[in-house]
């Protein structure tokens, strides 16, 4: 398997080297070369066939065999091993649930992918791989989950103090071992910018062996285009279209679920469902990109600014046979953006309505699908609920005005003594730290 950097398709790596470089060194992302079809008769049947099956195979595809069979099943059987079932709301609407896995958030399939696909390529290693990741939410449980205890590797963990749930914060600063929390005095775009710059210093990367966790890298993108499939197979085949409707932060989920759709997978469209930081929303109206500086919302793990995976989207987009690269990813994707306030009347309505309690990010999902569906009425839609609501307990007991139930996992954490490093919005800062930690 070969992949290339977006800035440059003639820079390309082994799938070994993407997976541990994280990026390439002229600050593009990895995409593989091919992005297979897969067989039609798998497509037909998939609903014979278990969810690690469908990992599987689909993995198999992709990697087109840079990790032997044997290995690639043991690396399935590791990382797939919860599932990722469909709730029918009505005739038009379903929520596929992502929150099954050990930090109760849809990153644990990419994490915990990452995680074995890690371990495989750096048997041998005498040096330590150090794992850099921001998270302005759930990425930061599910890394520190899926690598609790790897061998020969270690973790740090950046996020914007005050902008993360207690619990959120309570899954990355209370594992110790090999996970280390570093509290950013800033926002998310600000660890995701010291989080790059590490990559991207000499310095830094002639002393120590640096990859990511976050979904720039592209072992943990893959592994998010197998639920889309899977969720497919739980649907009524009745001829209406598709669509996928995706809460969406750095957009790596959205371009796992594109990436699927190439691969046959018959999804009719794309929702991008952003909050205040909507960002591509606004380009897929005017067309042009415009990041800025993330705002805080009731959604935290979509407060993003300058999405990350915008360039694997323009990457995908462009050059098809007709049309622009904005026409072309307009036909593929819609975009919608909402207001804390109607996130929580979203949230109360679904309680209302279908007595079903989502989080605020499926909120706000929920609310991009109903505006989508009342100019698509003969479409089924799917929402993606990506995170437990006990995560952002707080907010959704106020918003629904009663207590909800809280995984025994989870509410262990609550009384955990928090450890974490306190850091200035400082890459200098963050570099002489890692020199340290690392050296």
């Amino acid at each position: 398997m070969k992949l290339y950097s977006t800035q440059n398709k003639e820079h390309t790596a082994s799938l070994k080297e993407a997976v541990l470089k994280g990026l390439p060194e002229d600050k593009g992302l990895y995409m593989p070369v091919q992005v297979p079809r897969l067989k039609p008769d798998f497509l037909a049947n998939l609903r014979r066939y278990s969810f690690p099956e469908i990992a599987y195979t689909v993995a198999d595809a992709i990697f087109q065999g840079a990790i032997p069979e044997d290995n690639l099943k043991k690396i399935i059987t590791e990382a797939v091993n919860f599932p990722a079932p469909v709730v029918r709301l009505d005739e038009q609407k379903y929520v596929l649930e992502l929150f099954h896995g050990p930090s109760l958030a849809f990153k644990d399939f990419g994490a915990r992918f990452m995680a074995q696909l890690m371990s495989y390529f750096n048997q041998g290693e005498e040096k330590e791989l150090l794992i850099l990741v921001a998270t302005s939410g759930d990425t930061g449980g599910a890394v520190a989950a899926g690598f609790y205890q790897t061998p020969g590797v270690r973790v740090a963990i950046l996020y914007p103090s005050g902008k993360v749930s207690m619990l959120q914060e309570k899954q990355l600063t209370t594992l110790g071992h090999n996970i280390t929390a570093i509290e950013v005095d800033g926002a998310f775009d600000d660890c995701q910018d010291m989080v790059k710059q590490a990559f991207l210093d000499t310095e830094l990367n002639r002393s120590l062996r640096l990859t990511s966790a976050n979904s720039i890298n592209i072992s943990r993108l893959i592994p998010q285009s197998f639920y889309y499939f899977e969720a497919f197979k739980q649907l009524p085949d009745d001829g209406r279209p598709l669509v996928f409707c995706v809460p969406s932060g750095n957009f790596g989920n959205l371009t796992a679920g594109l990436m699927a759709q190439r691969m046959g997978l018959p999804a009719h469209h794309f929702i991008a469902a952003t909050n205040a930081n909507d960002v591509v929303p606004e380009y897929l109206e005017s067309g042009v990109f415009a990041p800025r500086p993330s705002v805080r919302t009731l959604s935290n793990a979509m407060d993003v600014g300058n999405p990350s995976n915008f360039a694997r989207l323009l990457d995908l987009f462009d050059g098809l046979p007709e049309g622009s690269t904005w026409n072309n990813m307009k036909k593929g994707i819609s975009g919608y953006a909402f207001t804390d306030a109607q996130t929580r009347e979203g949230l109360a309505e679904m309680d209302r309505k279908y007595g079903y309690v989502i989080d605020p990010h499926g909120a706000v999902g929920y609310l991009a699908l109903e505006a989508y569906q009342k100019s698509h009425p003969g479409t089924k839609g799917v929402i993606l609920e990506t995170a437990h609501p006990s995560k952002f307990l707080e907010d959704v007991e106020g918003i629904l005005g009663r207590a909800i139930e809280v995984p025994e996992r989870l509410a262990v954490l609550a009384q955990r003594r928090k450890e974490a490093v306190q850091m200035p919005a400082s890459f200098s800062a963050f570099k002489s730290w890692l020199m340290e930690w690392g050296g």
